[in-house]
């Protein structure tokens, strides 16, 4: 297949990519606003033609699409952080919502029809209506962050494309992801990081966090994109499916499993984040409509997936250096 990605070197792009490669077979192309890829995939270097693209520049998207002629499209780049939307809720809008419409406006233009997989949130459901349960795809979107809304706004765009003008748009809502490579940025890997250095002896053995209160519907980084593999091919135009593991883990048990993998005796101090405190609390998903359809299921445990990131710090990490 010929497959164009966007977002291909960001964390979910890079492993996106990675499993495709394997697979062998495919001609394979990617979008990013630098044509240089990040460290952490400079493996993936000459596997994939590299575009530096702004999603927002609709002539040269369509360019790109005439000339590539993609037969699969994955939309994955888009602005992904939710903490970070309460300040900065223009830019998530804008990278969100206006360059998923620019994209879909330029492959329309092409005249070509390829099978898109658009990547959304489970957070657009916000919390559920009845605590404790996982959210089907028929639950109300009742975004609560930023970030939310405007994948809410760019879901909904990408239904009506497949009325009109009629792109075979095939809708994911994936709740959280984690593993290997992903940005301190977030949670997990933020924990990780801290671990990885106080084990160096780059700092003193406090860790700090924000609230650790919240449930979050984890998943490996790895069963995620074998779900998008998996439906971009079987999916169904026009519908929508959760990607979750529909396990909903507490972040303080979370921070807890990673300390006592780290072997690490540590203080936890907290710093909350008055932003956030709209933010949803508790998010689990219902993936049974994406089991049918593909006979998805995450193989990959919690603990391997902690384990594994942690590993990846703690590697990325360099000791102090001794006094001279």
């Amino acid at each position: 297949m010929r497959i164009l990605t966007t977002g291909v070197t960001g964390f979910v792009g890079g492993h996106l990519t990675e499993l495709l490669a394997a697979e062998g077979g495919h001609a394979l192309a990617g979008l990013s606003r630098k044509a240089s890829w990040p460290p952490e995939w400079a493996h993936l270097a000459g596997r994939v033609e590299l575009h530096a693209l702004d999603l927002h520049d609709g002539p040269g998207v369509e360019r790109l699409v005439r000339e590539f002629r993609p037969e699969w499209l994955f939309h994955l780049a888009g602005y992904a952080n939710a903490g970070k939307s309460f300040r900065e809720p223009d830019l998530c809008w804008r990278d969100n919502l206006d360059a998923t419409r620019t994209l879909y406006d330029a492959v329309a233009r092409s005249g070509l029809t390829p099978r898109i997989l658009f990547v959304s949130t489970g957070l657009v459901y916000g919390d559920a209506e009845t605590p404790g349960v996982a959210l089907t795809e028929n639950a109300p979107l009742r975004p609560a962050s930023p970030y939310a809304a405007s994948k809410a706004a760019a879901d909904l765009l990408s239904y009506q494309v497949t009325r009109s003008p009629g792109l075979p748009v095939v809708r994911v809502r994936l709740f959280n992801q984690t593993g290997p490579r992903q940005s301190a940025d977030y949670a997990v890997p933020n924990f990780a990081r801290q671990l990885a250095e106080i084990a160096a002896g780059l700092r003193e053995p406090t860790l700090q966090t924000g609230d650790l209160s919240s449930w979050r519907d984890l998943s490996d980084v790895r069963d995620v994109v074998a779900a998008f593999r998996l439906l971009i091919e079987r999916g169904t135009p026009g519908e929508v499916y959760n990607a979750g593991s529909g396990v909903a883990q507490r972040m303080q048990d979370v921070l807890d499993t990673l300390v006592t993998l780290s072997g690490l005796a540590v203080t936890v101090t907290r710093k909350p984040d008055d932003g956030r405190a709209a933010d949803t609390a508790v998010t689990r998903a219902d993936a049974a409509k994406l089991r049918r359809a593909t006979g998805w299921s995450p193989r990959i445990g919690f603990a391997q997936t902690l384990r594994d990131t942690l590993d990846y710090w703690i590697h990325a990490t360099p000791p102090r250096s001794s006094p001279a």
